[in-house]
Parts: structure tokens; sequence; C-alpha cells
């Protein structure tokens, strides 16, 4: 291995623990936010075993958590011709992750919106009213973010 390939694998491992650190918080498991990490630095679709291997997981934890990624959409499976083997590869499909984003930013917003109807608290009336605004705000926001983004791809 050349000095370069070690700088190479320790800086994608440093980059791949950082990702891990960002999306924990997130409520993202580690052993998902690691698969994230590494799919983000792979050219081409990777098997469960490749995936086991380079991250050091047990091929069940590799799949538990690629089917997580791929939940939450930032994973895709593909499927290898003439075999039954997945491969797996980081979603490019952004719209589909901020629309399901979207789509919680409404139910929340239209939960805090009931709880305005149900209770006697005018506090807690105006508190569940500015979070509803707030989510509905946010989603606005999201939305204008897709359009700007599609625009600038278009250009």
């Amino acid at each position: 291995m050349s000095k370069t390939d070690r700088k190479s694998s320790k800086a994608e491992r440093q980059f791949i623990e950082d990702v891990v650190r960002l999306l924990l918080p997130w409520g993202v498991p580690s052993a998902a936010a690691r698969l994230y990490g590494y799919l983000l630095l792979r050219p081409r679709p990777v098997s469960l075993d490749q995936i086991s291997d380079q991250l050091g997981i047990s091929k069940s934890s590799a799949s538990v958590a690629a089917r997580l990624l791929e939940s939450y959409t930032l994973a895709r499976r593909h499927r290898e011709p003439g075999t039954k083997r997945a491969l797996y590869a980081v979603a490019d499909d952004y719209e589909t992750m901020i629309q399901q984003q979207n789509r919680l930013l409404d139910t929340l917003a239209d939960q805090f919106a009931a709880g305005t109807r149900i209770t006697t608290s005018r506090d807690v009336s105006a508190r569940l009213k500015e979070m509803a605004d707030f989510y509905r705000i946010m989603r606005g926001a999201m939305e204008d973010a897709v359009d700007r983004w599609k625009r600038s791809r278009s250009s």
C-alpha cells in the first residue's frame, strides 16, 4: 500500500466518522450512519459482502443498516445482473427525501393545530399555534429551496 493509499484510507475513515457524528443526533443508528458515509464515497454500488468487509460489521448488520437507509431514501438497492445479490449505492433523489420531510412537517403542523382546538389554556394554544406556523413556514422554505435547486440544475 502506497503512502497516498494510507492517507486516502485514513481520510475516508475520518470522513465516515464525521458523517456518523452528524447523523447520530438525528436518531440515525451508528451502523446506518457509517454505511451512509461509506456509500457517499463509493463511485459504484457495493455488495453487502463489501460493506461488511470494509466497515468491519456483520453482513446482517450491514443488511439492516442498508434497509434503514433505503427507508430514509438515503440509499438505493440495485440488482447485479444475473444474480439475486443486492448492491447498494447512495441515493441521488434529493427531491423525494425533501418530499418525505415535508409530509412530516405537514403532519406536525396539523397535529399542533389540532391541539389548539382541544386546549383550554390560552398559553398552550398560543404555543401550539406558533409551532404549527413555524413548521408550515419551514415546509414552504424547503419547497422554495427545491425549486431553486431545480432551476440551478436546468440552467
